[in-house]
Parts: C-alpha cells; structure tokens; sequence
C-alpha cells in the first residue's frame, strides 16, 4: 500500500469511527502534509521556528541559510561564531541549540540515516536529547516530516482548542482527556490525521503550549 492509499484509509476509517470527526473531514480537503527525508534541515528549521510567528520565522531561516549560501552541514555552524549567528536573527538560545544539533550529529548520539527503523517513542528519545528541542518538536517532525499517520500531539494548543470545542468539554481538555477522546473514538492508528483535521476546523496550525 502506497503512503497516499493508506492516508485515504486513514480518512475513511477515522469518518466511520467518529461522527464529530466526520463532519470536519466533509468540510475540508485531505491533509497536505506530505514525508519526505531531509531530516536534518527539518529539524534545524523547526529550532530557528520555535515560539515566532510563520512570517518571522520564515525571514530568519532564509537569513541563516543565505548567510552560508546553503543550509549549512553541521562542522560549517560550528565553524561560526555565535555573533555571526546571532547577526542573521538567531536569539542567543537559538544559538546553543542550533549549535548543540550539529555537535550530537557529528559525535552520532543522533543519526538520521537510522530514524526510519525506530519507534515514534524511540524517535522522540534520541531527538530530545538536543538543547531545545521538546516532545512537541518531535511530533511535529513526526507527522510533517516522516509523514507518520500514527502521532497525537496532546501537548499541542490547537489540538486542546479544537478537542474542547468539538466534544463539548467545559474546559481545556488535559492530555488524558485528549488520548481518551482518541481511544473511544478509535483513531488508532491514524491520530495524525486526526490532528490534522482538528487543526483545520479552527483553521488553525500547530501550536505549541
């Protein structure tokens, strides 16, 4: 089965399963999340994204990359120092972390030619190990990069936002609430898809608590 054959089985049974869920997925076209393999730049974006907004995010990254000419290998950004860094937009935190990414690729305490064979939980144990980059980062890069149907960001806003409105709790569901909501409602294996519905009937995006 292609990966586009099991996101449409995805949508099929998540419409049969739940009917709350049901009624987003009529609403809206499929997910646009797509896996692709370039996981090292994936993840170097996601630190340079943490806590800005789409626009200033967007700026900063093509700052930091223009500043090289390309999106630089990891011994090129420790080959910086952190003023040079800093002068493309990075925040001093940002700084370490983006620098902490490259030093754990270079020693091999993270390897991406080998995320394919691990677990989502295996995945975000070896990701979290960098500076800065939390359990939502990870799911993040699980579901838009490696394009993972099976990932439900519970510490995720827009999830919380889109849980409490569509199954009528009376405040922010906790992230129990939210695996309870996806065990009833029988999401499993396709949580990501889900979520991605969830996201579009606030016509929201990811967003980090």
């Amino acid at each position: 089965m292609t990966w586009h054959e099991e996101l449409e089985k995805g949508i099929a049974h998540l419409a049969q399963h739940d009917a709350r869920l049901a009624t987003v997925i009529t609403v809206y076209p499929q997910p646009t999340f797509r896996p692709h393999t370039d996981y090292y730049r994936e993840l170097v974006e996601s630190i340079i994204s943490q806590q800005l907004s789409v626009k200033a995010a967007a700026t900063i990254y093509r700052r930091f990359v223009d500043s090289f000419g390309h999106v630089p290998e990891p011994d090129e950004i420790l080959a910086r120092d952190d003023e040079q860094l800093r002068a493309v937009g990075l925040s001093g935190q940002k700084t370490k972390y983006i620098k902490d990414l490259a030093t754990k690729v270079l020693d091999g305490s993270v390897r991406f030619n080998h995320l394919d064979e691990l677990s989502n939980q295996e995945i975000v144990a070896e990701l979290t190990a960098v500076k800065g980059v939390g359990e939502w980062t990870v799911h993040m890069f699980l579901i838009f990069c490696m394009g993972r149907f099976d990932v439900l960001p519970v510490g995720d806003l827009g999830i919380k936002n889109a849980v409490q409105r569509l199954y009528s709790f009376e405040t922010l569901p906790t992230p129990d609430d939210i695996v309870g909501i996806s065990v009833k409602n029988d999401w499993q294996p396709y949580e990501s898809i889900a979520s991605w519905y969830l996201w579009q009937s606030l016509e929201n995006t990811p967003n980090q608590s």
